[in-house]
């Protein structure tokens, strides 16, 4: 049966369209899920427990660092004063299967965007499907972008403040294996949709609710978000807030240029000359 044409679809057609691209996505998703399933020994031993170990890349890195400037600092320790436990029967089974649901998020998020595209493509006129067309491969390197920043620069932060901070010697950490996954998934995937900022403040403006002006005038109110957001994803010490809030900053100038990127090609098309 043929597609029918967006403009004589129901309102309950539009439903069952949206149904079969969620169900599509679900399905990336799952194989995502399975793979990650499957490569259990990698997804932990490499993914999630090599922020636990003093030999990852940025504890490294930042120790290097400290050493360069000769402050004693953390990250040169040879080990984290912490161990990993499960406390219920089946705690590691559950730990598996959900980390693998998100590592499969992950892996097929171009494709769950790809199927979001098309639905909502047809209702678009055809020089502003032209002028998206990067939208796919732009959301995608933002997305995975902000979860290798959440992955390697969030992720470590927050383990290290968390595991060095003690209120008493004698207390002894032994983390929660689920608060150990809970830490690595929610800095990834939290950095990761915060960098699709660019690509919200471009359909937003598309659509008029934002404009260029409001973006430079709400500037020290979008500041002061920004440092509450880094304070919320990271650790309370004022070098990961900084470090957080940087990027995010940066994101937020990026969009201003997109916003008026997309005015000017909006007045241009109406024939009206404009400078931005």
């Amino acid at each position: 049966m043929a597609k029918k044409n967006v403009n004589e679809m129901s309102f309950l057609d539009h439903l069952e369209d949206l149904r079969w691209h969620l169900i599509r996505a679900t399905i990336g998703v799952l194989i995502g899920a399975v793979i990650a399933f499957v490569l259990v020994e990698f997804l932990f031993e490499t993914i999630i427990f090599g922020p636990t170990e003093m030999d990852f890349p940025t504890y490294r890195g930042l120790c290097k660092m400290a050493q360069l400037f000769n402050f004693d600092s953390t990250f040169c320790n040879q080990e984290f004063p912490f161990t990993i436990q499960n406390r219920t029967v089946a705690g590691q089974f559950s730990a598996h299967i959900w980390t693998a649901i998100y590592a499969g998020f992950v892996i097929a998020f171009p494709y769950v965007i790809y199927q979001l595209w098309k639905f909502i493509s047809p209702g678009m006129k055809n020089n502003e499907r032209k002028n998206s067309r990067g939208f796919l491969l732009a959301s995608s390197f933002l997305f995975f972008c902000g979860v290798l920043f959440g992955y390697y620069i969030v992720t470590p932060l927050s383990l290290n403040f968390l595991a060095n901070y003690s209120v008493s010697d004698k207390i002894i950490n032994e983390f929660d294996l689920s608060s150990v996954i809970a830490i690595v998934r929610s800095s990834a995937l939290a950095s990761g949709i915060v960098f699709q900022l660019p690509i919200v403040i471009f359909f937003l403006t598309k659509i008029g609710v934002v404009t260029p002006q409001i973006l430079r005038k709400y500037r020290k109110f979008a500041l002061v978000l920004v440092l509450i957001l880094a304070a919320i994803i990271t650790p309370p010490d004022l070098t990961s807030q900084v470090i957080v809030a940087i990027p995010i900053l940066i994101l937020y100038q990026v969009s201003i240029y997109i916003s008026a990127v997309v005015v000017k090609r909006q007045k241009r098309a109406k024939g009206t000359r404009v400078s931005v």
